[in-house]
């Protein structure tokens, strides 16, 4: 088994996101990565700069930060054969690793853009390594930039940053100073090929909380009237916990509850909509063990929202 410690650098429109093509708001035109053998020792390296055919025009913002030059992009190689090159180099045992979440989601992105999705199998396991250094050597909640983490943790700075293969060696980097076990027991996962029916849904429990992942649904309102989306069992004894505070929603795309295991104590709840390319529905629901001041703040988040509704009412008389 080895580790893919990945980093990519992409475009977006340079005339604004009301003229992108929405089948592919970023498109990607550099891949760096790192391999690291099952030791976690680095044992190769793989590069390619990526020509755009969709944003031939460098956005202002992706230029200022990114600093690649128009020639350099030109002599690139296509997105398809720079896709198969660095499949065939992670190999068929390869667990991914990123900082943040955005790369792995960008790269199934441009991949199904190219009709190339069947070649990577998803929902895909992944280590987040900015939640990772987080949770090793901060609150676990802050995400902060790379840059900050490299230079927390006195890693020498010889390449600048927002370069793919830069980015993925500082990441690695900082991957060998979080240890095996905090990895493996805080695996994220990437849903950007979500689960399509019942008997694709996913359970993961993790420590001190459980996460499900839903099959599609037409609606919201169809996903909030399925049982399991909107149940409350305790992950720890698989008793059903109370609901002291049913679901209710802050926004369109997040919804909260409150309930009680007889045995464990609280557990505060959260539902997640999200959205495929297709325009379908599916949850990621979260249940975690909280304590008596998370669960006053989830009663006061609720209040205010009784609040709001109240004033609306009586303006809408």
């Amino acid at each position: 088994m080895d580790y893919i410690v990945f980093d990519l650098e992409w475009n977006q429109c340079p005339n604004g996101k009301d003229k992108e093509n929405k089948h592919l708001p970023f498109e990607i035109i550099e891949i760096g990565a790192v391999k690291l053998n099952e030791n976690r020792e680095t044992s190769q390296r793989f590069h390619r700069v990526i020509k755009p055919v969709v944003y031939e025009q460098m956005h202002f913002r992706t230029q200022e930060i990114i600093r690649i030059d128009k020639e350099s992009l030109n002599q690139g190689v296509s997105f398809p054969s720079a896709l198969r090159d660095f499949l065939e180099w992670c190999g068929p045992d390869a667990c991914f690793c990123t900082w943040g979440a955005m790369d792995l989601t960008e790269l199934q992105r441009n991949m199904k853009f190219y009709g190339q999705l069947e070649l990577l199998e998803g929902p895909v396991r992944f280590f987040d390594v900015q939640k990772l250094f987080s949770i090793s050597y901060e609150d676990g909640k802050s995400r902060k930039s790379l840059e900050y983490a490299t230079d927390y943790l006195e890693i020498p700075k010889g390449e600048d940053f927002h370069r793919a293969l830069a980015d993925a060696f500082y990441t690695s980097e900082i991957l060998k100073r979080i240890s095996v076990d905090c990895m493996w027991a805080n695996f994220s996962l990437d849903t950007y090929q979500n689960p399509k029916k019942k008997s694709e849904e996913i359970h993961i429990v993790y420590e001190k909380y459980e996460k499900y992942v839903s099959r599609e649904f037409r609606t919201k309102e169809d996903a909030m009237k399925d049982r399991e989306v909107v149940s409350t069992r305790c992950f720890l004894c698989g008793k059903s916990a109370k609901k002291k505070i049913r679901w209710f929603s802050m926004n369109t795309k997040n919804h909260f509850c409150l309930a009680v295991c007889p045995e464990h104590g609280y557990l505060k709840g959260k539902i997640r909509m999200k959205k495929t390319d297709d325009g379908m529905t599916y949850v990621v629901k979260t249940l975690k063990l909280t304590d008596e001041d998370e669960a006053k703040m989830i009663r006061e988040k609720r209040e205010l929202l009784r609040r709001k509704r109240k004033v609306k009412r009586h303006q809408g008389k």
